[in-house]
């Protein structure tokens, strides 16, 4: 894990004098001290009105330049402005975080975000120090002159993958809420998109910061993962013209982000010398979705609709600690598929007076009608690990699309099922391009057997999962195809009593 070096802002504001003791109307710290420019985090004194504050973020290059400031905040002059509790809602509110969602071109309502009270927010200073980490890495991205960002953007990105980094960002999700979460991951993923774009035209390979956010929560017998991928950022496993699709498809595919969701029903059952810990499926949700508006989309890229769909995803659940495991079950057996026949026979006659000959043709058919759903659904035992699996197929020929690709002439016809996906009554995913499996249809479970010995413990569960991600043209007149994948691992817990 990359050690964090990011500073204490939260710390550096607490401690800084009632402004009466400034001798200087400004007061700063530095951000990024090892890159050049410097990055630094500035206070001023408001001129006109002395009640007031300002923050700045500014690089020191060869002129000073500004990358962000905040609107004015109100400040007592006798006492530090950081201990008022309106002035850091103030902050963290109307400036931070609004104008990080402002930086997604997709704008949602954001007048449903309200954050509690500063003193109730529980690892308040954590919360604030990495807003101003994804303020500093968002205004680097967009506002820094192109000489000096790179410089920026590598001393700030490595701070993403420490541990500090991962837990606070997970907390503030929690504080914001689901909706504000998903602008809040579509402006962070576009900045980093757009950063990655540039870095390749300039034929430039880095691998993504923190290219993969995922939380997870245990309670209420419900297991939640939630998750967020730019698609430039996933691993490509196979494409069919070494990576190298023109600039307008190449556009649409990467200015994508993949949200995911896994919801799993949990139940813990004390038998008289046993437990049984049964997790059953309630929601698996996959989207790929925009990260810049269609109008762009249309503009700069092969059309709104040429984009990545799910065609496998896996998941994995494993007991961390298994000295009390005595059994795994799953409920599903392997799918034998009925297979319907039917035979034809036809006799056709023909009798004509002067010919002496009687014509008759004979012909005999068969035909074979395999009913297959576009999705197929498998659980696995390996070890203690229960596996659940969803494969697509194509359903023309039945084949299984993550392993296999279609043949040029397949790309060519128009009916294919892979061409209008999105709009065809028999698609396999919904509207908007994503795949849902709810406990409806996907109601299946795992079943783990434990002795009684685990009583009272708290047990972790490890989830993995793999989603792969593909690339058929929908409307688009090409031949390039890829597949992509993700892969995520989270820690669960569950409490046997």
């Amino acid at each position: 894990m990359v050690p964090c070096s990011f500073p204490d802002i939260w710390d550096w504001i607490q401690s800084l004098p009632p402004q009466t003791q400034w001798q200087t109307n400004t007061k700063s710290i530095s951000i990024c001290s090892s890159s050049q420019p410097s990055l630094e985090l500035t206070i001023s004194k408001n001129l006109i009105h002395n009640s007031s504050v300002s923050f700045s973020i500014i690089a020191y290059y060869t002129l000073p330049v500004v990358l962000w400031t905040s609107k004015p905040l109100k400040s007592t002059i006798n006492n530090t402005f950081a201990h008022q509790q309106l002035t850091i809602s103030n902050l963290l509110m109307t400036n931070i975080i609004k104008d990080i969602l402002n930086y997604t071109p997709i704008n949602l309502s954001n007048s449903f975000l309200k954050l509690p009270e500063p003193n109730s927010i529980h690892g308040l200073k954590d919360i604030v120090n990495f807003l101003f980490l994804a303020l500093s890495f968002l205004v680097s991205v967009y506002e820094a002159p192109q000489d000096i960002r790179c410089d920026c953007l590598n001393t700030l990105k490595d701070q993403f993958a420490c541990s500090w980094a991962r837990e606070t960002s997970k907390r503030l999700m929690r504080l914001i809420g689901s909706n504000a979460e998903e602008q809040w991951m579509r402006s962070m993923n576009l900045a980093i998109t757009n950063w990655m774009m540039e870095l390749r035209a300039v034929n430039l390979v880095l691998k993504a910061p923190s290219p993969m956010y995922s939380s997870a929560i245990s309670g209420l017998g419900l297991w939640k993962i939630q998750l967020y991928c730019p698609l430039i950022a996933m691993e490509i496993e196979k494409c069919n013209s070494n990576g190298q699709e023109d600039q307008k498809l190449g556009f649409s595919l990467n200015y994508h982000q993949l949200e995911g969701v896994i919801q799993l029903n949990y139940q813990v059952m004390v038998r008289q010398n046993w437990i049984d810990v049964l997790v059953s499926i309630d929601n698996v949700r996959c989207d790929v979705v925009r990260l810049v508006n269609a109008t762009l989309m249309n503009e700069r890229g092969a059309g709104a609709e040429e984009k990545h769909f799910p065609s496998r995803i896996s998941l994995q659940l494993t007991p961390t600690i298994q000295t009390n495991v005595l059994s795994v079950s799953v409920s599903r057996s392997s799918e034998n598929p009925t297979r319907e026949i039917g035979v034809e026979r036809s006799i056709e006659g023909s009798f004509e007076p002067p010919n002496p000959h009687i014509g008759i043709s004979v012909s005999a058919g068969e035909t074979i009608t395999t009913n297959l759903k576009p999705w197929k659904f498998e659980q696995s035992v390996f070890g203690n690990s229960g596996t659940l699996n969803w494969f697509l197929h194509d359903s023309v020929n039945g084949s299984e699309v993550v392993s296999s690709k279609p043949s040029k002439l397949a790309l060519l016809q128009p009916k294919a099922w892979f061409r209008n996906r999105y709009s065809s009554a028999y698609r396999p995913f919904t509207r908007q391009g994503g795949v849902i499996f709810a406990g409806d249809e996907y109601g299946e479970s795992v079943l783990w057997k434990l002795g009684g010995g685990a009583m009272g413990q708290t047990m972790e569960w490890e989830v993995k999962g793999w989603i792969w991600l593909t690339y058929w043209p929908n409307k688009y007149k090409t031949f390039y195809t890829e597949t992509r994948r993700l892969e995520f691992r989270e820690i669960l817990r569950l409490n046997l009593a």
